[in-house]
């Protein structure tokens, strides 16, 4: 399944998968107001969008990540603030996948590390970033991925 940056064009089948996800999280939100948000990221570029598709060309997923500055590396990082794949296309490397398209984004641009931060109940979640070489942070379940070794 294809892994690529997320553009314009993309906005609507990421409005819908961005809905899926913030139902997932028990905050949902009106569509309108999810195309102006991610609308607003695409067209500003203050944050980058991946999006996976199957062979047919269906959006079955997306990654999200925002620039930060890692203040104890003294240097750029990325925060991978949203991960989402649709339930039908689950268990097939879909996550996997896009976890590591940010992990080449994130090496491309000089970073040093990538963090985010999950549901303590998110088992599955966790079970992949660790397998990913992320480290959880015992106090906050902040996991953080060293670029740079």
């Amino acid at each position: 399944m294809p892994v690529v940056r997320a553009g314009v064009d993309d906005l609507d089948e990421l409005v819908g998968l961005f809905a899926a996800y913030l139902s997932f999280y028990e905050v949902p939100k009106p569509a309108g107001e999810i195309a102006t948000f991610l609308g607003a990221r695409l067209q500003g570029g203050d944050s980058t969008l991946f999006i996976a598709r199957d062979a047919r060309g269906v959006a079955l997923g997306f990654v999200q990540l925002y620039p930060f500055y890692a203040s104890l590396h003294l240097a750029p990082a990325w925060l991978l603030s949203d991960l989402y794949v649709a339930p039908e296309a689950r268990r097939q490397g879909l996550a996997e996948a896009l976890m590591n398209a940010a992990r080449a984004h994130g090496v491309a641009t000089g970073a040093c590390g990538l963090q985010l931060e999950t549901a303590k109940s998110n088992l599955g979640g966790q079970a992949l970033y660790e397998k990913l070489g992320y480290v959880r942070d015992e106090v906050f379940y902040t996991y953080w991925l060293d670029l740079k070794s």
